[in-house]
């Protein structure tokens, strides 16, 4: 059977569990969808895991997660290696700061018990590894005491993260960091606020599950290519061939500036000065703007591996402009 290759999916995150009733009780998990996969926790829905389901631990909340990951796959090999620091070969053994003490009947090292302190701490190791630390991922804080150990342990550490990597944060309503960027945060019972009608969507409900946050991008992209306006190569200047090759769009807003997506690679790799095989982020030729590689590339599958999903995101796009209510006349 062939393996139909998939877009880099929407969002995955791996996430942090922690018992409202008991702090020290932390879990690890992985979802495209955080909001049903807390539920399952919780058990409003079906699903969840084993260890979960305790009532006396419930409800749970998430205090925080790492987005950003390019596959599903992806994903769990970051959460094995957070959940077994101890015996991960993505850790360097001379990095290793996990250790196991015990051994299971079989004679393999037992895995460490989890604590606030250890998952910090590793995970800030992990992020930081050749393994992942190319990959386009942020870091996201809905638990303030949770934060202020992430900031400790950071303090700490010679060892920093790469530079513009982004760590979010998001207490809840009342209860923000002023100069913090907001990102994520949830309810502990996966609920919003009971005025939540009345307020914006916030924590992990404010998450894009979707690939709504794109649909002006894919747009632009689309109509670009559907009507051959892809001129020159914005980095070689060579005539680019409709239907040739992968073509990338720029990713900012009015402009339309195309190219291979080998010499985009190559534009914002030489740019950068870096020896490493594929870009973090770069300038656009044309316009200069900012251009982040992961977000064009997340288009660029999308519009060769998904079709029918690009089709149904633009229907949805132009159903919403057209039942845009009117500006009443005053």
């Amino acid at each position: 059977m062939t393996v139909q290759p998939k877009p880099i999916p929407a969002l995955y995150t791996v996430y942090i569990l922690r018992s409202t009733v008991r702090h020290a009780s932390l879990y690890i998990g992985s979802t495209p969808n955080p909001p049903r996969r807390l539920s399952q926790h919780n058990g409003l829905s079906k699903g969840g895991a084993a260890r979960t389901s305790r009532e006396k631990l419930r409800p749970w909340e998430m205090v925080g997660l790492v987005s950003g990951f390019p596959s599903m796959t992806a994903a769990l090999k970051f959460e094995w290696a957070l959940t077994n620091p101890h015996i991960s070969m993505h850790i360097p053994s001379e990095s290793r700061i996990a250790f196991s003490t015990q051994r299971k009947r079989s004679g393999h090292p037992r895995r460490p018990p989890l604590s606030l302190t250890s998952i910090i701490s590793n995970l800030h190791l992990l992020l930081r590894v050749p393994s992942f630390a190319r990959w386009p991922l942020s870091l996201h804080f809905f638990a303030l005491e949770v934060y202020a150990a992430w900031q400790r342990w950071d303090a700490r550490t010679e060892d920093q993260l790469r530079e513009g990597f982004m760590v979010l944060t998001d207490f809840g309503h009342n209860n923000n960091q002023s100069g913090t960027k907001n990102a994520c945060a949830t309810a502990p019972n996966d609920s919003q606020p009971e005025d939540g009608e009345n307020q914006p969507a916030w924590g992990i409900h404010a998450l894009p599950l979707d690939y709504e946050p794109l649909s002006d991008y894919v747009e632009k992209a689309q109509d670009v290519l559907d009507f051959e306006r892809q001129g020159d190569c914005a980095v070689c200047h060579e005539t680019l061939s409709p239907g040739e090759g992968l073509q990338a769009i720029c990713t900012k807003s009015g402009c339309e500036a195309a190219g291979h997506l080998s010499c985009w690679s190559r534009h914002m790799l030489e740019t950068n000065r870096t020896d490493d095989i594929l870009p973090l982020q770069g300038n656009c030729p044309k316009c200069g703007g900012h251009v982040q590689w992961a977000e064009m590339m997340k288009e660029l599958t999308l519009r060769t591996r998904a079709p029918k999903e690009v089709e149904k995101l633009l229907k949805r796009k132009k159903r919403r402009v057209t039942t845009k209510p009117r500006a009443q006349k005053t």
